[in-house]
């Protein structure tokens, strides 16, 4: 009788028939506890983003800027109908139609944009902008209502007073990420 007690308890991997009983319990309860942490960090991880969440309007490429679609659901835009191309990174001197920025956001582009009369914030933006080589543009936009604007792929972010730290905040955590549809 001891025999086959010691080999059922070997089968078993040597644990007490409660433990045994109890292993399916444990083990889903384990399963719980690590999807709620994850989902944890992951919905933290999220919250901390910065720029506000804008809806994906896709990204469908029209022919020309004056190609009719629907309109954007921010300004500057975050998503949506663009042209087959970009514009080149870095500093510019005149507005950059919405159509080509938001291609510039597809792939992987923030856009660093102004509306004011003030060389000093310029000044500033630029010198943020030119520390970046790829994936960055500054450009004036004199449509928008806020002094600045930080778009890139379904986020925006806006400002009055300028920044830095803020800036470049947004910009690191969306240069350089490739929202081309798969």
């Amino acid at each position: 009788m001891a025999k086959r007690d010691a080999r059922k308890q070997q089968r078993s991997g040597g644990l007490p028939r409660m433990v045994r009983r109890n292993r399916g319990a444990i083990l889903v309860v384990s399963a719980v506890v690590v999807a709620v942490v994850v989902g944890y960090f992951a919905y933290r991880a999220a919250a901390d983003l910065p720029g506000t969440k804008m809806a994906d309007q896709g990204n469908l490429h029209i022919a020309t800027e004056t190609t009719p679609h629907e309109p954007y659901n921010s300004d500057p835009p975050t998503s949506g109908p663009h042209l087959p191309y970009i514009a080149p990174w870095g500093v510019h001197t005149r507005p950059i139609s919405k159509q080509l920025q938001v291609h510039n956001l597809e792939d992987g582009g923030v856009m660093v944009q102004y509306n004011c009369e003030c060389p000093e914030i310029v000044a500033k933006l630029r010198d943020i902008v030119n520390k970046y080589d790829h994936f960055v543009v500054l450009a004036p936009y004199p449509a928008m209502k806020s002094k600045i604007a930080l778009t890139a792929w379904t986020r925006i972010d806006t400002m009055d007073q300028l920044d830095e730290s803020r800036v470049r905040r947004f910009i690191d955590a969306y240069k350089g990420i490739d929202h081309h549809k798969r």
